[in-house]
């Protein structure tokens, strides 16, 4: 398998997970059928796209870079499509994450490369 394509599945499962959380908030607690459908295949997807990363990528470091990036795509989502305001300490954590995930994918050795 090349190096880069595990990353390819690993950005898939992210944009995956964005569009089944995004569609969560859609669905209103699972009460309308299309945004709960979207939800289930997009979510579907994102952990079988996460499974063959994990073949090649440590689930820690897949997972802590899934999720990093995960939270900041929804944070940018709720921002500007549902409206949803962040206060400093909010923005202050996010950026914490991001330079978790910069200093993981700049540092670890444990990724392959």
């Amino acid at each position: 398998m090349s190096a880069l394509k595990p990353y390819l599945y690993l950005a898939a499962a992210i944009v995956f997970e964005v569009i089944g959380t995004s569609s969560l908030k859609e669905s209103e607690g699972f009460t309308r059928l299309v945004p709960s459908l979207v939800t289930a295949a997009a979510y579907a997807a994102s952990f079988t796209l996460l499974a063959f990363t994990l073949k090649t990528i440590p689930v820690g470091l897949a997972y802590a870079i899934w999720s990093g990036v995960g939270i900041i795509l929804i944070a940018a989502i709720g921002w500007f499509r549902f409206n949803q305001t962040l206060d400093t300490p909010a923005l202050v954590g996010l950026s914490l994450i991001v330079a978790g995930v910069v200093v993981i994918n700049a540092f670890s050795k444990s990724l392959p490369h």
